[in-house]
């Protein structure tokens, strides 16, 4: 059962990095929009996020993937999505309508309420957990280097 969860957790993982990175990646006027839409940083730092963030994710992607420091690559997940958590809980909060831009699009979104909070809170816990996992009983097969 723990090599199940392992699996579906670090390449279902790997799957939602490459996948997330490469469309911001590839639309990066998309991700600075996006992330301009939180109203959290002061603008200087919107585009240079949203050049770092793609290339972090795919990064993560690849370590998950060729199971290079799985608990790092575990614990960083989690890290970073805590705070995609905490942005949108914070957007919903302070009342903005807005698409999380996690996955491409994102800025203002009219139809943006509480349904689609709730699922994108509930998606993030799921990855959340997911890094959990691969952080405590990480899937070392296929591991090029699994670290300690």
């Amino acid at each position: 059962m723990k090599d199940i969860l392992g699996f579906i957790a670090r390449f279902g993982l790997a799957a939602v990095w490459l996948w997330s990175g490469t469309v911001k990646l590839m639309n990066p006027l998309d991700s600075q929009r996006a992330i301009a839409a939180y109203q959290l940083l002061p603008r200087e730092f919107v585009e240079p996020l949203a050049v770092l963030l793609p290339a972090v994710e795919i990064i993560l992607g690849l370590m998950l993937l060729l199971g290079v420091f799985l608990r790092f690559a575990g614990v960083v997940t989690m890290l970073i999505m805590v705070g995609f958590i905490i942005g949108l809980a914070s957007a919903w909060a302070r009342g903005l309508q807005i698409d999380c831009g996690c996955f491409g699009g994102g800025g203002y979104n009219p139809e943006a309420g509480t349904v689609t909070y709730l699922k994108s809170l509930g998606r993030d816990v799921g990855f959340v957990i997911l890094g959990a996992i691969v952080t405590w009983i990480p899937f070392k097969k296929f591991a090029i280097h699994s670290g300690k």
